[in-house]
């Protein structure tokens, strides 16, 4: 027997797409439902073997699931699930995908009906590519998966949530929801918004007649693939944990400022310095 005997994603992109197409792979889910509101992508998801049909309506998407995974925007978690609960088939356990917790856990925990049960994740992986034709079974091997359980987290379905993302090849972490969040704003969010900075500063530099990006390599590219990411998902992780992001920010200023002084001190003993205890601290995560 499956693992999952019927996956409802609501959400089939790059992470709802690529959990099914694991899942499939490895045989653990009977039948997988995709749910959305572009059509098109759907009808995509059917022909790529990524989900066995699909529904753009939420409420008959989740008819008979054992499983519902949230792959929507942030912002959307929490009223798709109003939407859904009052259908969710007895014993049914929902979960998410949503790099915010803090909101999200506090708001789907209580829109819960009796017998259904809410455990929030949110598997570390990604690219900054979107849509179904984006997804592929390998997205989630060897990275992190955070389940953030509460004191109402039901233990049986928290289990089955934690061997889903165990057999994509995810290291499962348990972890608070407000370390989560905050961990998330250093980790992924402030690199997000810096990254949306400097291509706004290079873009906008006017000294010269012409534009500058086009001048741009390697390196410059590189460091800002993660700004070609979706806007409209940014803008929502930014409001939603606006408290953490802007504490890194603050944080983030503090060191800036610091390598501000030595370049206009020309601080060279300074500047190595803190180059190398840059590089000692990245390399350490290789």
């Amino acid at each position: 027997m499956p693992l999952i005997q019927r996956l409802c994603i609501i959400g089939v992109g790059l992470i709802g797409g690529s959990l099914a197409r694991i899942l499939r792979e490895k045989g653990e889910v009977g039948e997988v439902v995709g749910v959305g509101r572009g059509e098109a992508n759907l009808q995509r998801a059917v022909e790529l073997g990524v989900i066995d049909r699909y529904e753009t309506d939420p409420v008959a998407g989740v008819a008979g699931a054992d499983l519902v995974f949230l792959a929507t925007p942030v912002c959307s978690i929490a009223s798709v699930l109003a939407r859904i609960a009052p259908h969710l088939a007895p014993g049914c356990i929902v979960t998410d995908g949503g790099s915010v917790k803090g909101e999200i856990v506090s708001a789907c925990e209580a829109l819960m009906p009796a017998g259904a049960f809410f455990v929030g994740g949110h598997p570390i992986a990604g690219t900054e590519n979107s849509g179904v034709e984006a997804s592929f079974a390998s997205l989630y091997q060897g990275r992190r998966c955070i389940i953030t359980p509460t004191v109402a987290t039901d233990p049986l379905a928290q289990q089955k949530v934690v061997r889903m993302w165990e057999l994509t090849g995810s290291e499962v972490v348990l972890m608070d929801v407000e370390k989560h969040d905050r961990v998330l704003a250093a980790i992924s969010h402030l690199p997000h918004m810096v990254a949306y900075a400097l291509v706004n500063a290079v873009g906008g530099y006017d000294r010269f007649e012409e534009g500058i990006l086009p001048y741009s390599a390697g390196g410059f590219r590189d460091f800002t693939r993660i700004a070609s990411s979706d806007p409209a998902m940014w803008r929502d992780i930014a409001l939603m944990n606006r408290e953490g992001i802007l504490e890194m920010m603050d944080f983030f200023s503090r060191y800036l400022a610091e390598l501000r002084s030595l370049v206009e001190k020309r601080d060279g003993a300074g500047l190595e310095a803190f180059f190398a205890r840059s590089k000692e601290q990245r390399d350490a995560i290789l």
